[in-house]
């Protein structure tokens, strides 16, 4: 099954820009819907941007016109590039891949395979 390791997260200034890195390996990214996703301590996981098989892609209100997810399908990498971060983007962000209904919710509960993760800091 599809394992994902997360990398590209570190500490950055207000306005500043990272781009995180999910490298996919036992199967085929396009298979799934994927996804980013973050969570911050005693809050609940919330959906970031989301990609489908066909490209579509969907983003929270929050992260609209600042963050870009892509997808390279011939190296199986899934990107998210954030501008403009906000000390508010601070938190784990996480790469998932599922089979979910309807991708725009961006629901943790619809993505079945998570990565470990990797910390954004924006001070």
């Amino acid at each position: 099954h599809v394992q994902l390791v997360e990398s590209g997260g570190g500490s950055v200034q207000v306005g500043g820009s990272l781009r995180l890195s999910c490298v996919t390996s036992g199967d085929t990214i396009g298979r799934y819907c994927m996804g980013w996703f973050r969570q911050i301590p005693d809050k609940e996981r919330e959906g970031v941007a989301g990609i489908e098989s066909d490209g579509s892609t969907s983003y929270a209100d929050s992260v609209k016109g600042r963050f870009t997810i892509s997808q390279d399908s011939a190296k199986n990498i899934l990107y998210l590039q954030m501008n403009s971060l906000k000390a508010e983007d601070t938190a784990m962000y996480y790469c998932a891949a599922g089979r979910p209904m309807i991708p725009a919710y961006l629901r943790p509960a619809d993505y079945h395979v998570w990565g470990q993760g990797t910390q954004v800091t924006v001070s």
